[in-house]
């Protein structure tokens, strides 16, 4: 119950200063990530989770599925194809590089190997949605720039995956079953689509109508059936969950739209939720087993690999300069990395708890240096965060829209 306890105090916390981190460096993010470290072993003890710990995976895993779902919906088929050239880039150039400009330091700062260099590149590969938000959900933020960011992150989860189990499976001279990993994409991909297709094309005969105010829990009860699905089934659930919003968004604009409130709050929800606990794993002991060439190197994977990487990949594109440079610092890690360095921590390599260790001390940088600059680099682009949010003081009438920021 403490962990509960601890959730409740610091959702009534950072729900009470979200108008101020609307306007500062503040980030619910970090308030839930150093509660978590408060809380933990390596805190004041009231909790003792641990990397091997189900709740760990589940909530990653949950709150990931439930951010690419939601962020899906913003991506229809034809946001995808007017911004595909850019996400193209992204996608096929920008993360190929950031994973081997991972793997080179990984392997001559911290002197793994490179089977295992290669797996921790392929691991911190991927970008969260969950951080890109603070950007993408953003209406005064270019719109292609937005859709580059969401389009790259709900999709490089599921793309880093194969190479995560291929590399994995060369660390432990196991078979890498590149046919079992296709299958299990192709299975996501299918079930993401064919499962919202179905129900949208169902929901259109005239037998079947919802209530008003029941209409969102429709696009809810798709994505719990397709979470059980892919995971009875050894589907990918994180590339079904993307398509499955994105195939909604592109059948039924009605159901997604009426799906949105309630999708961005389940999202902040399980965020938060996944955060504490995360942060309960970042514990002094962890900390201080890094040697200065794993701190270099966290470091590194940050502020140069990934800038880095998308900058040459976004050559020649028609982003402006100021939109290049958002694109190329905003490459937070998150979610998808704790649920694929668990996969290396529980695979028995001998390297695997220093993988994790890496993989735990970069995302928590990434958390602390992303959520904390979203409005700088708002401002930076010459979009001011919004300046009406709620007060708290009862309404005066004043015609005022509000606008409530996602909180980061």
């Amino acid at each position: 119950m403490a962990l509960v306890l601890a959730f409740g105090v610091v959702l009534l916390v950072s729900v009470s200063l979200s108008g101020v981190a609307a306007r500062t460096v503040l980030s619910t993010a970090l308030l839930f990530l150093l509660a978590g470290a408060l809380i933990g072993q390596g805190g004041f003890g009231l909790v003792g989770i641990g990397p091997h710990d189900p709740l760990v995976t589940a909530l990653a895993d949950i709150a990931l599925f439930t951010v690419l779902f939601t962020d899906g919906q913003r991506a229809s088929l034809p946001a995808l194809k007017e911004g595909w050239k850019l996400s193209g880039r992204a996608l096929g150039l920008g993360m190929p590089l950031t994973m081997v400009g991972i793997a080179v330091p990984a392997h001559f700062l911290v002197g793994l190997d490179w089977p295992v260099a290669l797996l921790l590149g392929a691991i911190l590969s991927p970008t969260d949605p969950v951080f890109a938000a603070a950007i993408v959900g953003r209406t005064d933020v270019p719109l292609r720039l937005r859709r580059l960011l969401n389009v790259e992150s709900g999709l490089n989860d599921g793309l880093a995956l194969p190479f995560v189990l291929i590399f994995l499976a060369t660390a432990t001279h196991t078979s890498t079953g590149l046919a079992n990993i296709g299958v299990e994409l192709l299975l996501g991909l299918v079930l993401g689509i064919a499962v919202p297709a179905l129900v949208s094309w169902a929901w259109r005969l005239k037998v079947l109508t919802a209530e008003p105010r029941l209409q969102a829990l429709g696009p809810l009860a798709i994505a719990v059936m397709l979470y059980a699905g892919c995971h009875l089934t050894h589907a990918n659930p994180y590339l079904a969950a993307f398509a499955a919003g994105s195939t909604l968004a592109t059948l039924d604009r009605t159901a997604a739209e009426h799906f949105e409130p309630l999708g961005d709050l389940l999202s902040e929800i399980t965020k938060f939720a996944a955060l504490l606990v995360f942060g309960a794993l970042i514990t002094p002991d962890r900390l201080s087993h890094l040697t200065p060439g794993g701190w270099i190197l966290a470091v590194v994977a940050i502020v140069l690999v990934r800038p880095a990487a998308m900058m040459l990949s976004l050559l020649r594109t028609p982003l402006g300069k100021r939109e290049r440079y958002a694109a190329a610092w905003f490459g937070p890690k998150g979610f998808a990395s704790v649920v694929y360095g668990l996969l290396a921590l529980q695979s028995g390599i001998a390297e695997s708890q220093q993988v994790f260790d890496l993989v735990a001390v970069t995302i928590a940088l990434s958390i602390v240096l992303h959520s904390s600059t979203d409005v700088p680099v708002a401002k930076a682009l010459s979009f001011e965060p919004p300046d009406n949010l709620p007060t708290g003081r009862p309404d005066r009438g004043d015609g005022h829209q509000q606008h409530d920021r996602s909180t980061e």
